[in-house]
Order: C-alpha cells, then structure tokens, then sequence
C-alpha cells in the first residue's frame, strides 16, 4: 500500500511489473474521495511515452527507486483507455471499466470504500497538476530496398574487314632467242612433259580471347532529406470557479 508521503517518490518514477520488467514512468496518482487513500496510479507507456495506462495502486509497493505493481506488463499496456475530467476525476463507469479489465469486484469496493454515497471518483492532491503531452520525435532505420550486382553473357554479331592474299596462275610466253636458245633446246626434240605450280592463298581465321575491361561495384551513401511529421497531444486545462480575480468569475489558464 502506499502512503501519501510516498507520492513525491512515485511520481516520474519507474512502475515495474511483478516480474521486475518496466512498464514504463508514473505520472499521476489518483485518490479516492471518500477514503483519501491513493486509487490509481497513471503511468507512461510506449516508444516515446506517448501512451497513458492506469493501474490500482492497492496492493502496489515501494521497492528501492521504482513502484511495483502485481500486474503483468502487457496487462497494464493493454488496459483501456480511459479519460478523465477537468477536475481530474475518473467517471464512475470508467472507474468499473477499469475493475473489471483488473478483475477486482467493483461492487465489493464500491461498498467499502463508498458506503452508499454514490459516487466513485479518483482525484488527484489539493494542488492540481497540470500536464500536457509534448510530442518527441525520432527515427528508426529499417530496410528500404536491396540493390544487386549480377553478371550475365550475351553474345553479339561483330563484323570485320581484313585483307586475304591469294595466287593465281598466269601464263607467260616468250620467243626463242639467243639468250634462252640453250635452254631451249636440251632434250628431246618431240616429248611429252607436265610441270606443276601450288597455288596459297590466305583465309580469315577467328579466335577470341577474354579481356579485362573494368571493375564494377556497389556502394551505398547516405542522402539526408527532411520530412514532416504530424501528431496530436493532449494537453490539461484547469478552471477555477467562485472567484472573483480581475473580474472574471471564470476563466482557464
């Protein structure tokens, strides 16, 4: 159970669950009117605090720098919402929505508490906290795409003109004179005779050999840009009422 003198020690303080897992920060505690003892305690939960979860404070304890409640954390993180009025009271049916989700037997506390007076709020101290929501905004890195190098072959028709050397024969003819006349005329002087010449040619010849051209590969580099992000929060508004400062028999602040 936690006392009054408690409070200040709860209050932006750690909540834990029964096994030692944070829940998340306290943030308001709520009293009975009737009895005056504290009821619930509020307590931050989410990525960025965002989220605002309530839990009994009954049968919680003060261990060392942080409060400990009997409930498991999803089960606090997941209990439902609920709002509160400007005074900072809880509506008899949030109030019973809340028991029940904790399993606490509303009408056994209502008449303990309560006595018959009909009403079942929570209330914050006689000096009201006035709160609002800031909004914290941060990244998360996450994978965005995948980018891959992949090598293939293709084959493509290339043309080129060379030049091909080739022999043909050609029949040359030339008189008898003095000059060849001995060569002429060995040997027999009526024969038969046969005389071969090989002719060359050249032929294109293709062959192909793999060249190194370049170096090919991926790198990543960061680009900053900059977004707009837009959120909602809440924010407390206190009103006083019977008072009579600059005129105004009520105003907000």
């Amino acid at each position: 159970m936690i006392t009054r003198e408690q409070i200040p020690t709860v209050l932006d303080h750690p909540v834990h669950d029964a096994r030692g897992d944070k829940i998340g920060d306290a943030r308001h505690v709520f009293f009975d009117d009737v009895t005056g003892e504290p009821e619930w305690v509020s307590v931050r939960t989410g990525l960025f605090g965002t989220s605002e979860s309530f839990v009994p404070i009954h049968d919680a304890a003060l261990v060392e720098d942080h409060l400990e409640v009997p409930y498991a954390k999803d089960k606090v993180k997941e209990a439902p919402h609920v709002d509160i009025d400007a005074g900072g009271h809880l509506s008899e049916q949030e109030e019973e929505r809340l028991y029940q989700y904790y399993g606490i037997n509303w009408d056994a506390v209502w008449q303990d508490a309560h006595s018959g007076t009909g009403q079942t709020t929570g209330t914050t101290d006689d000096a009201m906290t006035r709160s609002e929501e800031e909004m914290h905004v941060g990244v998360e890195r996450r994978e965005a795409g995948r980018a891959r190098l992949r090598k293939y072959v293709v084959t493509e028709e290339q043309q080129y003109t060379v030049p091909v050397r080739h022999e043909e024969v050609r029949v040359e003819r030339e008189p008898i004179s003095d000059t060849n006349r001995d060569s002429a005329m060995t040997g027999p002087d009526i024969t038969e005779a046969e005389h071969d010449v090989t002719l060359y040619e050249e032929q294109p010849v293709v062959e192909t050999r793999a060249v190194p051209k370049e170096r090919v590969r991926l790198t990543t580099e960061e680009v900053t840009e900059e977004e707009t992000v837009t959120g909602e929060v809440r924010k407390e508004r206190i009103e006083t009422e019977g008072t009579d400062e600059q005129g105004d028999q009520r105003r907000r602040r």
